[in-house]
C-alpha cells in the first residue's frame, strides 16, 4: 500500500493540534472524514498513530516516528511541485544558449546578469558555436536559443531580431585608396574574411559587396570568429569587414570608407 499525501497532511494537522474538531476545521473536513483518513493510514502501518480518550488525543510511539518523516515528505512534495511549475513557466530548469557572433559581447554579459536577477532558479548553459552548428543544434533540440546572424532559412525555427550591425571596412590608416571609389578603391588590397563554415551569412555578404563594387577580393586568410575579431583589433594583416556595433571604432590606424 502507498502512502497518500492527503493522509499524511491530515496526520500532521491532527498531530499539531491533538484535537479532532480543530484539525477537521483546519482541513475543511468533517470529523468523520478526518477519522477515516487517519484510520486508513493506521491500517497501512498495521498499528495506531494516536491514543484516543474522551479527554485527550496523544501520539503513540509510531506516531512520533512518523511525524518528522511525514513533514519532510510533504515539504519535498511541495518543493517538487513548485520547481516543476516554475520550469513549465520558464522560471527554472536549464536554458541552453548558443552564441558565436563577436559583436554579441556588447549585450550578452548584461543580458545574462538581468536574466539571473529575474530568474534566480534557472540555470544558463552557454555554448560558443558557429552559426551553422547552432542551427543544427536547434533543429536537433540540443539548443534552446541561438544567437546568430540572420536570415535563418529554416521554417522550423523562429527568428527574433536582437540588434543591428553596421558593416564597415577596416584597414590600416597607412593603406592608400581613393575615397571617391569607395569599396572599389581596395580592389588590389589583401582581404581577411570570416570562414564560411563559421558564418555563411557574413562571408557571403562580404563577397557580394565586393562583387557589386566590381571586383573579387584577394582573400589571403579565412578565420574563425574569434581569430577574425582579434585580427580586426590588430588591423595589420589586411582589409577586413567588421561590425561597428561589435566594438570597431574610428581610432588610430583605422580607415572607414
Amino acid at each position: 500500500m502507498n502512502l497518500e499525501l492527503s493522509e499524511l497532511k491530515s496526520f500532521l494537522v491532527l498531530a499539531g493540534s491533538l484535537h479532532f474538531r480543530k484539525a477537521s476545521e483546519q482541513l475543511f473536513l468533517s470529523q468523520p472524514a478526518l477519522s477515516r483518513k487517519i484510520r486508513r493510514l493506521e491500517e497501512k502501518i498495521n498499528g495506531p498513530l494516536f491514543v484516543r480518550t474522551r479527554r485527550r488525543v496523544a501520539l503513540t510511539e509510531a506516531g512520533c516516528i512518523l511525524l518528522p518523516k511525514a513533514r519532510r515528505l510533504l515539504e519535498d512534495a511541495e518543493a517538487t511541485l513548485a520547481a516543476t511549475q516554475a520550469a513549465v513557466e520558464g522560471k527554472a530548469g536549464t536554458l541552453r544558449i548558443g552564441f558565436g557572433i563577436a559583436s554579441v559581447a556588447e549585450i550578452l554579459p548584461r543580458t545574462i546578469l538581468r536574466f539571473r536577477k529575474n530568474y534566480p532558479d534557472a540555470q544558463l548553459e552557454m555554448r560558443d558555436m558557429s552559426s551553422p552548428s547552432q542551427v543544427a543544434a536547434l533543429l536537433d533540440a540540443h539548443l534552446d536559443v541561438g544567437i546568430l546572424r540572420m536570415p535563418v532559412a529554416h521554417s522550423e525555427l523562429i527568428s527574433v531580431p536582437l540588434f543591428r550591425e553596421r558593416l564597415v571596412l577596416v584597414s590600416s590608416a597607412a593603406t592608400s585608396y581613393r575615397a571617391r571609389e569607395g569599396l572599389a578603391g581596395f580592389r588590389e588590397k589583401p582581404f581577411i574574411l570570416i570562414a564560411r563554415a563559421v558564418s555563411a551569412t557574413l562571408h557571403d555578404q562580404c563577397l557580394d559587396l565586393c562583387r557589386r563594387a566590381g571586383f573579387a577580393p584577394r582573400v589571403v586568410q579565412e578565420a574563425s570568429e574569434t581569430v577574425y575579431d582579434s585580427e580586426l583589433s590588430s588591423r595589420r594583416s589586411g582589409c577586413l569587414f567588421g561590425s561597428q556595433f561589435g566594438g570597431t571604432d574610428e581610432g588610430a590606424g583605422t580607415a572607414f570608407p
